[in-house]
């Protein structure tokens, strides 16, 4: 098959799997299974087509909604691992998310699925996008197919968090994000993305400013203060959703714009010469700081991992606004290290959920004792999310803390130091409070579920969590793969 066929082919399975869905949705295990099927055939896809860019990269031009305004797709190394960490994490979420809806007997699982679909779909033409206008239509299609998954439940509670997430995403991506890109067009002459940077040479200090702002905080989906607020509002949402949407498609989305802007549209030379670029770095460093500091105030377990995914992200951000290589290779990496880690906490959270009914972490003593593999798994992503070897999240921050050191931003380091020893503080409590004895009681709360937790939703962050282990030792690999991406930064 051609590259460029292997790309439609991309497109066009969670398309096709969302029409298998429906047509078998009476049907549970037939639909379940489309899922699953699609899931792995997207994958199988993805590889294939990754496989072929040791001759350059992958493109496609499929025609132009107007004049100027192409949809182009070109794959390059760092899509290339996007669409890897997506496309692969969804066949793990898939299987989790079959024993969460059923265990926790969850409505409207037709909808789920499908929307589950188009999100993936929406996170490939991201992955692939080969100018702003298509990265544009593709991070609007993930923000609409997802607003349904944030709104799941139904309740008053679902349908405000959902209003804010969709009325936040929306607004910053038209209100800012498109005024960047129009700008863009009209300064660049186009809106491709050209290594290098698209405005070298071709704007000053000012213009570049501004227009750094505007795309900063017009990708709502970085989650950068104050446009952070809409994540921890869309953990209303079931746990399957918070584990691959709100860890991996959505918010990676986000910072994987935020990288392209800055290596394919500035490039390195005109980052570092303009002032807005140490403004962005700072609102990054307070944003890690204070969401930080915030997880270590929240009870609820999801909205600590939502505060702990806000900071995470922002170590993207970062890397990307060093403008070095060694940021870059960071903030890349960092990409595929927090997806595998935080995957693995949320769907801890979610087996916890559908096994005792349980969401604050006070309420969660003697835990680990019935449920050890959900506890493992949660103790060693936390070590990975903290940044110890060897688990995956140890290469992100030592590549960043090199950037900025290189780049003279000493305080960066700092920052990052710092941010370790708080999630050391918010994040292995957990796992050792599972393991005390249950106060004024001499076992825990009875379980829920009196056969606990259904079996893929304790096999899947099993998985995952050794997949942080695994990916420890690919981060090499990883960082080559990358190379002919450095070029722009």
């Amino acid at each position: 098959m051609s590259p460029e066929a292997l790309i439609l082919t991309v497109l066009f399975i969670p398309l096709l799997t969302v029409m298998a869905i429906f047509v078998v949705k009476s049907i549970p295990d037939l639909r379940e299974a489309a899922t699953l099927m699609g899931a792995i055939s997207l994958f199988g896809a993805v590889i294939w087509l990754v496989a072929g860019l040791g001759n350059g990269p992958v493109e496609l031009v499929l025609g132009q909604a107007a004049p100027g305004l192409v949809f182009a797709f070109k794959l390059e190394p760092l899509g290339a691992l996007f669409a890897l960490v997506a496309s692969g994490l969804w066949i793990i979420n898939s299987f989790y998310s079959i024993g969460y809806m059923r265990g926790n007997r969850e409505r409207n699982q037709t909808r789920f699925y499908i929307c589950f679909a188009l999100a993936l779909f929406g996170a490939m033409g991201v992955a692939m996008a080969g100018n702003l206008f298509t990265l544009f239509v593709f991070y609007e299609v993930l923000t609409l197919s997802t607003y349904p998954l944030v709104a799941h439940k139904g309740d008053a509670n679902a349908q405000r968090g959902a209003q804010i997430y969709l009325m936040t995403l929306l607004g910053t991506s038209i209100g800012l994000f498109l005024v960047a890109v129009v700008w863009t067009s009209s300064l660049g002459g186009s809106l491709d993305f050209v290594p290098g940077g698209l405005l070298a040479g071709k704007i000053g200090p000012v213009e570049a400013s501004i227009l750094l702002l505007l795309f900063a905080f017009g990708i709502g989906k970085a989650a950068l203060m104050p446009f952070h607020f809409w994540l921890p509002n869309a953990m209303v949402a079931p746990t399957p959703v918070s584990a691959l949407l709100h860890a991996v498609a959505v918010v990676k989305a986000g910072v994987f714009a935020i990288l392209k802007v800055a290596i394919y549209i500035f490039g390195a030379d005109l980052l570092s010469t303009t002032p807005a670029t140490d403004w962005v770095l700072g609102v990054a460093c307070f944003t890690i700081i204070v969401s930080s500091l915030i997880a270590l105030t929240k009870d609820n377990l999801k909205a600590r991992l939502a505060y702990s995914t806000i900071g995470q992200l922002a170590y993207v951000t970062a890397g990307a606004m060093l403008a070095n290589e060694a940021g870059f290779l960071g903030g890349s990496m960092q990409i595929a290290a927090h997806a595998m880690g935080k995957i693995t906490l949320f769907m801890c959270a979610g087996a916890i959920y559908v096994a005792t009914g349980l969401t604050n972490i006070s309420d969660m003593r003697g835990l680990g004792k019935r449920m050890p593999w959900v506890f493992g798994a949660f103790f060693v992503a936390s070590l990975s999310i903290i940044g110890v070897p060897p688990l995956a999240g140890g290469w992100p921050k030592f590549q960043l803390l090199l950037g900025a050191f290189e780049g003279g931003h000493g305080y960066v380091a700092w920052v990052l130091l710092f941010s370790s020893l708080l999630n050391i503080a918010y994040l292995l409590p957990i796992p050792i409070l599972g393991l005390m004895p249950p106060k004024g009681t001499p076992d825990p709360a009875p379980y829920k579920r009196p056969e606990g937790a259904p079996r893929f939703v304790v096999m899947a962050p099993v998985v995952t969590a050794a997949g942080t282990l695994v990916l420890f030792f690919l981060m090499g690999q990883i960082a080559d793969f990358l190379a002919p991406a450095m070029g722009g930064i």
